[in-house]
């Protein structure tokens, strides 16, 4: 298709502005061929006409399509010229805020002005490994895709980076040099890529500053080689550096900075080790004033003064060697404070004793006087003779300045050289990667010497990198076959050699530079006269003589000629060098050593930059006098040659190049300046390899792409099955020109536009296809529409009829309730005029009787009353005459009777005095004093019994007495407040008549009274509605504060528990923090030991170097030498504990009561063991003492053999028998675990306290039994003949088979010892012998233990009793407390009475548990004692047997009679474990960890297998006591188990088995530990089985942590299989066919999304997780930690693919996030089908299904922010912003998101918290548990296949 048919109607096309550069327009009309103008439409709304230019007739660019706009690469646009390349950098930089962009081989990097988030570790490993087109650009793709072609192509490799100062030129080599740093690592243990990375700092110390353009602008060029061994791991690196702007040490332009050095120094001035150089603030010097600018802000240079000298003490420099370095540059500044004065005008002076001066001398170490003449005079030297000239002040501060320039240019060579001897290695180099960061091109308004040499190097860069460019387009047409047409390319070899050819620019200076009176002058006359009008680059500007211009690729450039050659003279004064060679300053003289050699690295210029050459590493022997003829190299020479080197070096490499671009001259943060952008892009080259790739074919399509991408552009009958043929048969009916196109051989090649064309042509179809569809829709819609209002309709006229119906219905209901209203009316309006009427009759009556019926009441009442009266007064008068008759009665009847009575007593008084009156009354007395007597004898009786009767009741009646007395007391109380209210009473009476007098006064002034009391009523009255109406206010007030309490209150309850909530979850999160830390340190700590194993072989293979020659080595040595031996002793309780402590308090809240139980527990039962170790082996010294003393005393006698072995037969069964007693014991108490059980009284309980007391007793009984025995026949041994003792044995025996109680045993023993003695008359014989004295001794003995035991008896007895008096006083205090609560209880109220005896009883309920709790584990504690002591004892009495059956002779043996022996019979029982010998240690580790294959174990055996053989092994080495055997197997299989990990630790199976059986172990040894929150999961046959002498905790510990390593070695596993898979599956495969289209591509290609052979696809992952989870659940892996696997792996899987998602631009749109969430929902299916929904694997997805969400979701409104920001809230604002930056529409129905949306995110989501980070942790691991999990299986029940050749070992 002809490029004018383009041009048509609304195609949007580029015109040049003044402004803009270029402004996007759109034609309004068609263009036809001969038209001068065209009619265009502005984005601004403005219509113009454009006029084209008559003579070329070139019409305006065309515009890419919006879908093409924001490409990685701008080779993939389809019109490829200056406005599309500016346009598509201005929409990644400002709108999707992305930095770099492919062009072609070149990365474009714009400076952001910005700390951005894209250079973290995290992105390093995203762009570790991947291909370059796969990823977004970067400049770690840049650095990948070099490291990788490094290792691949095994070739060196350089990175060219380029651009204006303040580009970021220096930013962007630094992060090369890191990433190379942090994806190789360093092949020793040297650190070399810290030193890499530590020479930044320094370079940029001494060699950067701040400028106008940048703040840490490098006034130098660099070349690093970093250095690579074999493995391509770093070993060293070299620094080359270029042109070092010495001029900035003595002068600095307005706003600019010395050297920071400068500053860092000036800053750290108060330091102590800086007194001397005698520094103080930058202002006071005059090499760091004239900026005017001391400070960069932002930058503390104290700070960087630290980082520096870090860096250089990193590096290897010492400190002497830094503080000679500091000590020379503030020597410079100082020296930069000497003032001349002027003597005349050809000579001048130095002050007398000037302080600068003198500081000068004594920092450089040289003479004061010699330094101040040589400032002042020079020598001039001429054939004859050699005399000394003064200067004028201007020449001496020209030699002032120049000799600082010269030191500072050595010291900086100086530094670079020992920063190269740090960083260079004695490995011998395999390749490099070179990093160049060099200036780029350059143009001011002055351009002088530097600028001149600066663009000559970039003009050889630009020659390099267009034959580059020219040889990749050249081999891409010949690999793919196209006919090659020569492409027509600026060459700028005819500019090189107008500089650096014979007679060229730099030959004439040079020349100059010789001539004795050469000046700037005649060196641009010679340039005149040899260049103009014969050069078409050189040109002379029209109104100078001293300058001129030349034509550079970038642009034409005007030089001044002025201070060019004493630039390139590089002029200092010989005398002053001479000076400082002497100096006593021992580093000075070091820098000026290279003035003596053949080739100086250094050499520096007046006034410009230093050209630094790399010293050969081989020195060149050179004739007598090259020295000073080599001295005599001009500056541009060295510099020249220099970039003649480079060339080599880069030509010899493979090169990559970013061009770093700056975007605006204000260093504004995104802000883009399209002029200052495209004279960059035309001075970088950018724009000539976009130039290049559009003189041929530019775009490409592989024949798969195009088919995919334009499928709906072909007819079903032009698809063939061969792709190939199918796109050739397409193309020619879309293309008639054949010249637009080319095949390749797997591509397609297009022109210029084809792309769009085509582009145009699908976007037509589809927008055809769309148009059809919206046609069909609307149709649709519009049907149903009618039909919906149709039936509408007819519901709407069946409702009105019905309601017309029901109104007319309603209407005759109406008049007929109206009728019947109005009669029932009208008959009530009679009634009740009738009864109106009818009742004011019956009112008249009732009053008119009411009246009638009162007067006769009245009459009658008068009546009444007046009888009442008569009554009263009659009977008043009769009462009075009645008392007075009365009285005058009893008044005479007194009279009478004193009468009678006086007499009376006259005849009394005479009788009186008579004797025989006496005796009359004596007689009748004695009879009554008998009477009363018996009387009193019976009313003593009676008091003796109710003395009694009353001391019983004594007691009854206090209780009664007391209440009483309560009661009397209340009595007295109120009988008091009567008392007080009688008198009240009285004063009331009197006070009422004091008031009935005042009342008649009162009455007087009531009236008055009562009128005020109207008038105040009225006011109260009033009042107390105004009162109310508050108390309503107050009411409402009070309630909706009430209201607003409540709902505080609640808001309150709400807050806190979300606080609650969060503080549990942020708990829970430093729990597994904790744990992943220790996790992480475990991991470290595996790491470096393995790291240690590795040095560890590399020593010993470095130790024992092989001779020459084959020698074979048996293939399971290297197996079963152990790589790491770990630590048998375990650090014997004292390093394990510390180091596992911690994690352990971490994992699981303790108690702290429990845990103080505990910790006591375990303080007592390690010193019960301790005291049980020293007995046994006081014990064990006795019995090996007792044995020596017998094998020194003869034989023992028969009998007493006999008799001893059937003591220990009978001792034996009682110990079977208590063993049964306590087995039982333990069954009851495992069976019943409630708390009554436990309770004192309950069965269980006494059961178990009467046997454990029997136990104790029958102990203590054998035991002295078993020592009385012991002393009896030691004492017996030699007192009887053995013939005797033969024959009184056999009768014992035969009595002793009979006896069964022990007493009667004792009994015969005594009875055997007393007839075994002599009589009395042969004591003399016994004597003889000793055997008197060995009874005496013996009986001693025996009277000592009993001694002993009373002792004993009468201690234990006494600490019965005290404990008996302690019970007793305790009982005593609970009584008393008792009491007092209840004395308590009863003043309070029944229900607080009721609570709190209730919560008393839960008190004392609670202490009696905790009680009985401690005595029950008192009682377990002592059981287990009790069964501990019983093994060792009959462990020492089968010893004690079997030696004695030694020392029997053969003899004896014979002789003996045969006797009947109760031996008991034991069954095949198996006890759960497995013997085996020591010597077979090696070979069970090696049959059973080291050459096991898990395959076959998995398949035909139980899961868990070796983990329950090695278990069995520790519990019959348990069972043994053998304390080394348990240690030594442990120790083994640990240290097999790590073996064959790191022999075969990347096989997922291998890992996968032994992590399960490592986690069997643990359980193993976690379930018959002994400990009872392990035991109440066992069965009971299962506790038997329990460890008895050995506590493992610490191997449990050190098995725990392996089992970390292994998971975490299996999740890497994992992550090595799955990683490989993720991307392609779930990104770049289409699971959904036809979904998404495939975009253009540029140079960089992307992976295709098409399915091949070779790719992986989501069904590949999904049966590699079928294949992972089939595995874990053959080794029998626990379900809860093939859970945390899952989701580990679910996390990988969502990490990795949201991290490519994030780094991918091509991968964000529409279309992908529907095929992310259909690959997701797979995932929930295989979750869902492997009932691992509940595992957390399904939230670990949440942030790539938000992502996917995300993609999909409207993203225009506000509302659409809103529902934005609520859905995503498992990503983080970076993330969210970044994925609307890099959203992509792949069809024109799309549209891009704005930039004012993307703001409206930012601004919603600015208060949320989150990480600032951008990609997620791809290699983060969550903390790993172990839940205990027990097993059924019972141990007794295993059988040891025959296919793991365990033979050896045997069932117990």
């Amino acid at each position: 298709m002809a490029a004018s048919e383009l041009y048509t109607k609304f195609a949007r096309v580029w015109i040049p502005d003044p402004e803009e550069v270029w402004k996007s327009a759109e034609l309004l009309k068609d263009y036809k061929p001969g038209d001068k103008v065209l009619l265009l439409h502005l984005e601004e709304g403005k219509d113009l006409e454009y006029c084209l230019d008559p003579k070329t007739k070139e019409l305006p660019h065309l515009r890419n399509p919006d879908i093409l706009v924001g490409e990685n690469d701008l080779t993939a646009l389809s019109y490829l010229h200056e406005p599309a390349v500016l346009h598509n950098l201005r929409v990644r930089f400002i709108d999707s805020k992305l930095i770099y962009t492919y062009c072609g081989i070149v990365l474009v990097a714009i400076n952001p002005y910005e700390q951005l988030p894209i250079y973290g570790e995290d992105i390093i490993n995203a762009y570790s490994g991947q291909n370059m087109g796969d990823m977004d650009p970067h400049i770690f793709a840049v650095a990948e895709e070099a490291y990788k072609q490094m290792a691949r192509d095994e070739r060196n490799q350089s990175i060219i980076v380029s651009g204006e100062s303040g580009a970021g030129k220096t930013v962007s080599a630094k992060y090369a040099m890191r990433y190379f740093a942090t994806v190789s690592g360093s092949a020793s243990e040297a650190n070399v890529e810290e030193k890499v990375l530590a020479s930044n700092p320094i370079m940029e110390s001494i060699g950067n500053a701040k400028t106008t353009r940048n703040d840490n602008s490098s006034r130098f060029g660099k070349y690093i080689e970093i250095g690579f061994d074999k493995r391509y791991r770093i070993i060293g690196a070299n620094m080359r550096t270029y042109l070092l702007e010495k001029s900035r040490v003595v002068f600095q332009a307005e706003e600019e900075r010395n050297y920071h050095i400068f500053y860092q120094l000036c800053a750290s001035a108060k330091l102590p080790e800086f007194k001397m150089l005698r520094l103080g603030n930058a202002n006071n010097f005059h090499y760091t004033k004239q900026g005017g600018s001391p400070v960069i802000e932002g930058v503390d240079d104290t700070k960087e003064m630290a980082h520096t000298r870090q860096a250089c003490t990193l590096l290897g420099i010492s400190e002497s060697y830094q503080m000679g370095i500091f000590r020379i540059l503030a020597g410079i500044l100082h020296l930069g404070n000497v003032a001349f004065t002027s003597r005349d005008s050809d000579s001048c002076t130095i002050p007398p004793k000037h302080e600068p001066l003198s500081i000068f001398s004594d920092l450089m170490g040289v003479d004061y006087e010699e330094m101040c003449h040589w400032l002042c005079h020079r020598k001039l030297a001429t054939a004859t003779e050699t005399y000394i000239k003064p200067i004028s002040k201007l020449q001496a501060t020209n030699a002032r300045d120049a000799l600082a320039k010269h030191i500072y240019a050595k010291l900086f060579s100086w530094i670079v050289d020992h920063v190269n001897q740090a960083l260079h290695s004695a490995v011998k180099q395999h390749s490099f990667i070179g990093v160049l960061d060099i200036y780029g091109f350059e143009t001011f308004e002055i351009n002088s010497f530097e600028q001149f040499c600066i663009n000559y190097a970039n003009e050889k860069l630009q020659q390099q990198f267009n034959m580059h460019v020219f040889k990749l387009e050249q081999e891409e047409y010949m690999k793919e076959q196209i006919p090659w047409t020569l492409i027509d390319f600026y060459d700028n070899q005819p500019c090189i050699n107008l500089i650096e050819s014979k007679l060229g620019i730099l030959d004439l200076l040079d020349e100059e530079c010789k001539m004795p009176k050469g000046t700037d002058d005649t060196w641009a006359q010679k340039l005149y006269n040899t260049h103009l009008n014969k050069c078409a680059l050189f040109e002379k500007p029209r109104l100078s003589n001293k300058a001129f211009i030349i034509q550079h690729f970038a642009d034409k450039v005007e030089y001044q000629c002025e201070g060019f050659l004493e630039k390139n003279k590089d002029t200092v004064f010989e005398e002053q060098i001479k000076v400082l060679k002497s100096s006593k300053f021992k580093m000075l003289p070091e820098l000026f050593q290279d003035d003596e050699k053949a080739i100086s690295p250094t050499s520096a210029t007046s006034s410009g930059r230093t050209a630094l050459t790399r010293t050969p590493a081989k020195p060149t022997k050179g004739r007598p006098g090259q020295t000073a003829k080599e001295h005599k190299k001009t500056v541009g020479h060295q510099f020249r040659n220099s970039l003649h080197l480079l060339m080599e070096t880069l030509n010899a490499t493979t090169p990559h190049y970013v061009r770093c671009i700056k975007p605006n001259d204000f260093k504004f943060p995104f802000t883009f300046d399209e002029k200052r952008a495209v004279q960059q892009l035309r001075a970088c080259g950018v724009l000539e390899t976009i130039r290049i790739s559009a003189a041929g074919f530019p775009s490409r399509w592989t024949y798969q792409e195009f088919f995919s991408r334009y499928r709906v552009l072909m007819k079903q009958k032009d698809v063939l099955s061969d792709r190939k043929q199918t796109c050739k048969n397409v193309l020619e009916k879309l293309i008639l020109d054949k010249d637009k196109y080319q095949f390749g051989k797997t591509k397609i090649f297009f022109r210029a536009g084809q792309v769009a064309y085509l582009e145009k042509l699908r976007a037509d179809k589809l927008r055809a296809a769309c148009i059809r569809i919206q046609k069909t829709i609307r149709g649709w819609l519009l049907r149903k529409k009618y039909l919906r209002m149709r039936k509408a309709a007819i519901t709407v006229q069946r409702h009105v009829r019905g309601y017309q119906a029901r109104c007319y219905a309603k209407f005759l209901r109406r008049t007929k309730a109206a009728t019947i209203i109005q009669k029932y009316w009208r008959m009530y309006i009679i009634c009740r005029r009738y009864k109106i009427r009818r009742s004011a009759t019956i009112v008249l009556q009732s009053y008119l009787r009411g009246y009638l019926a009162r007067n006769r009441y009245r009459k009658m009442l008068r009546e009444h009353k007046a009888v009442i009266i008569q009554k009263w007064v009659r009977g008043w008068l009769a009462r009075r005459h009645y008392r007075r008759s009365t009285q005058a009665i009893i008044y005479l009847q007194c009279c009478f009777r004193r009468m009678m009575a006086k007499r009376e007593l006259k005849k009394l008084k005479i009788e009186a005095r008579s004797v025989e009156r006496y005796k009359k009354l004596h007689i009748g007395m004695e009879n009554k004093i008998m009477q009363l007597q018996r009387k009193v004898d019976e009313q003593n009786k009676d008091y003796k019994c109710l003395m009694e009767k009353l001391t019983n009741l004594e007691g009854i009646y206090t209780s009664e007495t007391e209440k009483l007395r309560s009661d009397l007391e209340r009595l007295q109380l109120s009988e008091e407040e009567a008392k007080i209210a009688t008198g009240r009473v009285l004063s009331l009476q009197e006070e009422i008549a004091k008031l009935r007098k005042d009342l008649e006064q009162t009455q007087s002034e009531k009236k008055s009274i009562e009128e005020r009391a109207d008038r105040y009523k009225q006011e109260t009255e009033q009042l107390v509605s105004s009162l109310k109406e508050e108390n309503t206010l107050l009411k409402q007030e009070k309630e909706t504060l009430n209201h607003l309490i409540v709902e505080q209150a609640k808001e309150m309850t709400e807050t806190m528990e979300k606080k609650l909530v969060e503080e549990t979850k942020q708990l829970e999160l430093d729990l597994n923090d904790e744990r992943l830390r220790y996790q992480n340190l475990l991991n470290e700590f595996s790491r470096l030991e393995e790291r240690y194993d590795d040095l560890k072989e590399e020593m010993t293979l470095m130790v024992n170097v092989p001779k020459p020659g084959h020698k074979r080595t048996d293939s399971t040595h290297s197996s079963n030498e152990s790589e790491y031996t770990f630590s048998s002793e375990i650090a014997e309780t004292e390093d394990l504990p510390l180091r596992t402590e911690e994690p352990s308090e971490k994992k699981v809240p303790l108690d702290m009561s429990l845990f103080l139980k505990l910790q006591k527990r375990v303080t007592e039962l390690e010193q019960e063991k301790q005291v049980m170790q020293d007995e046994l082996d006081r014990k064990e010294e006795q019995v090996l003492r007792s044995k020596a003393k017998e094998e020194e005393r003869p034989q023992i006698r028969g009998a007493e053999l006999e008799y001893e072995s059937l003591k220990r037969q009978e001792l034996e069964s009682e110990n079977k028998k208590l063993k049964n007693e306590l087995n039982e014991l333990r069954k009851a108490l495992s069976e019943k675990s409630a708390p009554e059980v436990t309770a004192p009284g309950a069965p269980a309980y006494r059961v178990l306290m009467e046997q454990l007391t029997s136990v104790s007793e029958e102990l203590d009984v054998r035991k002295e039994e078993v020592l009385i025995l012991r002393s009896q026949l030691v004492s017996q041994k030699e007192a009887i003949q053995p013939k005797n003792t033969m024959t009184d044995s056999t009768i014992l025996l035969e009595d002793v088979q009979k006896m069964k109680d022990k007493g009667e045993i004792a009994q015969a023993y005594i009875g055997l010892k007393e007839t075994n003695r002599l009589p009395a008359m042969d004591c003399h014989e016994l004597n003889e012998d000793g055997e008197l004295w060995l009874v005496y001794e013996g009986l001693k003995q025996a009277n000592r233990l009993l001694e002993s035991q009373l002792q004993s008896q009468k201690r234990s007895h006494e600490n019965e009793a005290e404990a008996l008096r302690g019970e007793i006083q305790s009982l005593k205090e609970e009584n008393n407390r008792q009491q007092q609560l209840l004395a308590q209880n009863l003043q309070l109220p029944p229900e607080a009475r009721i609570e709190a005896s209730l919560q008393h009883e839960i008190t004392r309920l609670t202490n009696e548990n905790l009680d009985l709790m401690e005595q029950l584990e008192k009682q377990d504690k002592t059981v287990r004692k009790l069964k501990k002591q019983l093994k060792v004892f009959a462990k020492k009495i089968g010893e004690l047997e079997v030696g004695q059956m030694e020392n029997i002779s053969p003899g004896q043996i014979i002789d003996e009679p045969i006797r009947p022996v109760n031996i008991p019979r034991k069954e095949k029982d198996f006890q759960g474990m497995l013997e085996y010998k020591k010597e077979d240690e090696q070979k069970l580790v090696k049959n059973l960890i080291l050459e096991l294959k898990p395959r076959g174990v998995a398949v035909n055996l139980i899961p868990g297998l070796p983990a329950y053989i090695l278990f069995m092994c520790v519990r019959h080495a348990d069972y043994l006591n053998d304390d080394q055997k348990v240690r030594s197997l442990l120790t083994s299989t640990i240290n097999s188990i790590k073996k064959v990990l790191k022999k075969r630790g990347d096989d997922f199976e291998t890992v996968s088995f032994w992590l399960s059986n490592t986690c069997r172990f643990l359980h193993c040894l976690k379930q018959y530990s002994g400990e009872e929150g392990f035991m109440k999961h066992n069965t009971s046959r299962q506790n038997e089985h329990c460890l008895t002498n050995f506590d493992l905790a610490e191997y449990r510990q050190v098995l725990s942590d392996l089992a970390i390593q292994i998971y975490q070695q299996l999740v890497r596993v994992l992550e090595n299989i799955l990683q490989p898979m993720i991307v392609s599956g779930m990104l770049e495969h289409e699971t959904i066919q036809g979904v998404s289209g495939v975009k253009p591509t540029g140079l960089r290609k992307r992976t295709s999304s098409i399915a091949d052979e070779g790719t992986y696809t989501l069904d590949s992952i999904l049966r590699q997780l079928n294949s992972f989870h089939s595995v874990l659940c053959q080794h029998g892996m626990d379900p809860e930690l093939i859970k945390q696997v899952v989701k580990q792996m679910f996390y990988i899987v969502g990490a990795v693919t949201l991290n490519n998602l994030l780094l991918r631009k091509d991968m964000c749109s529409w279309s992908k996030g529907m095929q992310i969430r259909y690959n997701v929902s797979q995932l929930e299916e295989w979750l869902r089908d492997k009932n691992l929904m509940n595992s957390g694997a399904k939230e670990t997805l949440e942030p790539l299904i938000q992502a996917a969400q995300l993609l999909q979701v409207k993203k225009k409104t506000d509302d659409d922010a809103e529902a934005i920001c609520s859905m995503c809230s498992a990503l983080t604002t970076a993330q969210i912003v970044k994925v609307l930056n890099l959203y992509t529409p792949v069809n024109e129905f799309e549209e891009r998101v704005s930039v004012s949306f993307i703001r409206t995110i930012q601004m919603r989501l600015r208060d949320r918290k989150d990480s600032p980070q951008l990609l997620m942790d791809a290699k983060h691991i969550f903390p790993v548990t172990f839940p205990f999990n027990p097993s059924s299986l019972a141990l007794e029940t295993i059988q040891i296949p025959a296919s793991l050749g365990l033979g050896f070992i045997s069932r117990v």
